[in-house]
């Protein structure tokens, strides 16, 4: 990973600082269900503003696509950060125009501004120079913090950057270590645990990670692809028949790679998908032609966890089983308490993606995990081995 600028250094006393963060919070009857996108851009926000700079956060939120969308304004999520920092934030009701460029002007060194979803205006999606140039002029220095949307080239990730001093943010630069300890420049031997429903889904992943990853653990049910591409009997279990020569690709690459792949021995199988369902653990070679497997057995959880046990390094991206129903969350549950213990035993442990961050929560790990990205899709791009765009602008 190429250096990038950070805020070392960097005097913002009486600046106007661009923050572009990630307000994009969850929503349920205009209440915010989860704060933790808040929480985590919290510590940028107030270093900028205790020494001084008048912070002004930019943001996107949901998909208005270039249309003022009342029910997708930012107002409530500004109330909502103001109760997160305890301090008093204020909100112009447009990112450019009249309205955002009289509301700067009347900021005074230490105050918090967040402007107007950026996606009402079509330009913001199109990377558009000209929007660009507009919100660049409300600002001295551009600071990005919002890598769970830096995989997009957009106006206020990308095109601000080319026009204003720029550095990462806290948060970015946290997600930025961690994510090159982890495959950048990891301590070896590093593994990679990969899960989810669908090969086709995770191709280039699978791709990036063969040829950096000593150990690649294939588990939910695109574990099942590989299984019958080598001529297992899966029964109902949910596979993709039509890439069965690309998992035995995959492998065969991954073996010349040196990179071993871990598939399940077992898996704990029903022959209906719901809540506490009657369940049997058969060999994963031999999946009763009613059933369908739901999560991985003991046998491949205790080999998982034994081979864990083993690395300096490890990425985690989705689930071993169906862990929303139980008791098809066994498996992944055992293997995140195996996992928080490794970490505290000096392994390096990085989690990402939706999923995985919802079984973590689950499992009461979160805390005790190196860093988990909630970057989602940008975090998926990273391990793919993808350049993302907001990055690349902060390069030295």
């Amino acid at each position: 990973m190429a250096g990038y600028r950070t805020l070392d250094g960097v005097d913002v006393a009486g600046k106007r600082v661009l923050l572009r963060a990630d307000l994009n919070v969850p929503l349920r009857d205009g209440r915010i269900t989860d704060l933790t996108r808040l929480e985590r851009l919290s510590p940028t926000v107030v270093e900028l503003a205790d020494k001084g700079a008048k912070v002004i956060v930019l943001s996107h939120f949901d998909r208005p696509k270039g249309k003022v969308v009342a029910s997708m304004s930012l107002r409530p999520v500004a109330e909502a950060l103001g109760e997160v920092l305890g301090r008093k934030v204020g909100f112009a009701a447009d990112c450019i125009g009249p309205v955002a460029v009289s509301t700067v002007a009347a900021m005074a060194d230490g105050d918090i501004l967040v402007l107007e979803n950026t996606r009402f205006h079509a330009g913001e999606e199109a990377n558009d120079p000209a929007f660009a140039a507009e919100i660049a002029a409300l600002s001295d220095i551009f600071v990005n913090d919002a890598f769970s949307a830096a995989h997009r080239a957009h106006a206020t990730t990308e095109g601000i950057a080319r026009l204003l001093p720029s550095y990462a943010g806290r948060l970015m630069q946290a997600e930025l270590d961690a994510l090159n300890a982890a495959l950048g420049t990891p301590k070896r031997p590093v593994g990679a645990i990969v899960g989810g429903s669908k090969v086709s889904t995770k191709l280039d992943l699978l791709t990036n990670l063969i040829s950096k990853v000593d150990l690649l653990v294939i588990g939910g049910a695109m574990a099942n692809t590989f299984l019958a591409a080598q001529g297992a009997e899966l029964g109902k279990s949910l596979q993709e028949t039509a890439l069965h020569q690309t998992a035995r690709d995959i492998m065969a690459a991954a073996s010349s790679h040196g990179c071993t792949i871990l598939l399940p021995v077992d898996f704990v199988v029903s022959e209906t998908f719901a809540p506490n369902p009657p369940t049997q653990v058969v060999s994963a070679q031999s999946v009763p032609a009613n059933a369908m497997a739901l999560d991985v057995g003991p046998a491949t959880t205790g080999a998982i966890i034994a081979a864990v046990q083993g690395l300096k390094t490890l990425i985690w991206n989705g689930p071993l089983g169906a862990f929303e129903t139980p008791p098809f969350d066994a498996a992944t549950m055992r293997l995140a308490a195996a996992v928080a213990k490794a970490t505290d035993g000096g392994m390096i442990s990085v989690g990402g993606g939706g999923d995985t961050v919802a079984a973590l929560k689950q499992a009461g790990i979160i805390d005790q995990m190196t860093y988990v990205s909630s970057a989602g899709g940008a975090f998926l791009e990273w391990m793919e081995g993808k350049a993302l765009p907001g990055v690349a602008a902060l390069s030295i």
